[in-house]
């Protein structure tokens, strides 16, 4: 196949079309860099069903995507099996397709069948290295839908250095059939945001003078009790603003800890905050914190650089991959060491500006055509092994 030819790649779409977040999210960037980068490919969405949202309407408005939906009313009763048994394969024999992407750790367990190449793009081992914080039957389930993807598939995408590790090192994938492809974040992040808009998010929030940030789901391994223990040596005019809906209790454990440490005058916590905002609150921060346990990349730091605010991340995954120089990392069970970080990028100007120029040179590695000429070369590594 000549290089410039152009394909025919199938998605399985599902998360792309009907999830808005961590996956969904990655899902709709790889289909809209793909289709931005390299328009004579024809892209197909496989979906059991599609929701009216205005990010779905922005993929399929795109002129060279297409959804495809059960054809049989099995298909349409039986969402589970129609993708990850009979159904998708079925029609993927009957298509002119040069290759099938999985964009969120699964394939269809008989992907063999259709003869077309595969790809699947596994995001991260989470529930392997922390299984505490998933249940015993989630657990078995996504095992074996990722290691049976990540063996089957002709090519595998990891999202970090850190996946491919585990990859190697859980699951016995030969190195050489990993790719790492990072990722970049949404345009939003990365675009001039206007002063009116800046002062519309401080007014609707009620955002602080002084605070430090934290963005994401709130639950356990994410780690944000972390900075609330290490509050109390801040100095007292900075506040914590945590970003993000709350799982498993850990909303509780941590109202707890502000509580105990007579905080609740100096920690805010924002949920049901829209995407368009997060910039926003990123650039009105004097610091982002993102002390996670384990990531398969960490979105959150690259967000917040290409925002030019420093980043505290935690030590332990691959959260040094995506802050590079643009951060300062602390042990995840070490309060001291984050407020130590914390009162450094406070009180020293020079540091301050450092890390947030060493971050914005960083992250020019995370964009989204990087990102799209190296899937693309992973799909006809792929089309070429066979």
């Amino acid at each position: 196949m000549e290089r410039n030819t152009p394909l025919t790649i199938a998605f399985d779409a599902k998360r792309a079309l009907l999830n808005f977040t961590g996956l969904g999210n990655y899902s709709r960037y790889a289909i809209e860099a793909l289709a931005e980068y390299y328009p004579r490919n024809h892209y197909e969405l496989y979906t059991h069903k599609l929701k009216d949202d205005s990010r779905v309407r922005h993929i399929l408005d795109i002129p060279n995507t297409t959804p495809v939906l059960p054809d049989t009313r099995m298909g349409r009763a039986l969402p589970a099996l129609w993708r990850l048994a009979i159904g998708i394969t079925n029609r993927l024999k009957r298509s002119d397709i040069d290759i099938f992407h999985g964009l969120s750790n699964e394939l269809p367990f008989d992907i063999s069948r259709s003869g077309i190449p595969s790809v699947v793009t596994i995001h991260d081992l989470i529930f392997r290295r922390i299984p505490a914080n998933y249940k015993p039957i989630d657990r078995k389930l996504y095992d074996f839908k990722f290691r049976r993807a990540a063996n089957i598939a002709t090519r595998v995408i990891a999202i970090s250095e850190r996946t491919k590790l585990d990859l190697m090192e859980l699951y016995d994938i030969d190195p050489a059939k990993i790719d790492v492809i990072y990722q970049g974040c949404s345009p939003l992040f990365t675009s001039d945001i206007a002063p009116a808009m800046i002062q519309h998010v401080r007014n609707i929030y009620n955002l602080p003078r002084h605070y430090i940030t934290m963005v994401g789901t709130v639950e356990q391994r994410k780690n944000q009790i972390l900075a609330v223990k290490a509050l109390p040596d801040i100095p007292r005019e900075v506040k914590l603003v945590i970003v993000g809906r709350e799982r498993n209790g850990y909303g509780k454990e941590i109202a707890d800890m502000v509580q105990k440490l007579h905080l609740s005058d100096r920690v805010i916590h924002l949920t049901g905050v829209p995407t368009e905002h997060l910039p926003s609150i990123y650039n009105q921060a004097e610091i982002a914190a993102y002390p996670s346990r384990y990531e398969g990349f960490g979105l959150p730091v690259i967000e917040a650089l290409s925002c030019g605010t420093p980043v505290i991340a935690a030590t332990g995954s691959c959260l040094e991959e995506a802050g590079g120089a643009g951060a300062l990392y602390v042990n995840p069970d070490s309060p001291e060491e984050f407020a130590k970080a914390a009162c450094t990028i406070l009180d020293d100007e020079t540091l301050r500006n450092n890390l947030i120029e060493a971050g914005r040179t960083h992250i020019t590695r995370f964009n989204r055509r990087n990102f799209a000429e190296q899937v693309t070369a992973t799909y006809r590594r792929a089309i070429e092994s066979r």
